[in-house]
């Protein structure tokens, strides 16, 4: 069987400061998998779908590692939340509130998102 694409003008917005900034068309996240997406002033955002609709937006950068990879990390649930795994050293990242799941000192930026 084949699916159609899903067509859509909704747009993926993340809140920055005081505005909402257009990063992407919604048909561009597959559920379950990230998207990375460069923000004004050279910095990251990794965009998440889940298989709920729910969409998720933390900082594309580990800082365990430095590297911008965590849209590449798998996600999964802890307790209920929705997590980020860094693919290069495995800690999780709470997908809502950014709060490392294995290191209660280490937090990285949860921004508000939407669909518009």
């Amino acid at each position: 069987m084949t699916l159609a694409p899903e067509t859509t003008d909704l747009k993926i917005q993340v809140r920055l400061a005081d505005s909402w900034f257009t990063v992407c068309d919604l048909s561009a996240l597959d559920p379950g998998r990230g998207v990375a997406a460069l923000l004004p002033g050279g910095g990251q955002v990794a965009l998440f779908r889940d298989r709920g609709d729910r969409l998720y937006a933390v900082d594309n950068r580990d800082p365990f590692t430095g590297a911008a990879v965590l849209s590449r990390g798998l996600t999964g649930t802890h307790r209920s939340r929705p997590f980020v795994a860094s693919p290069l050293l495995k800690q999780r990242f709470d997908l809502e509130s950014g709060q490392c799941l294995d290191d209660e000192s280490v937090r990285i930026t949860a921004y508000r998102v939407r669909a518009a």
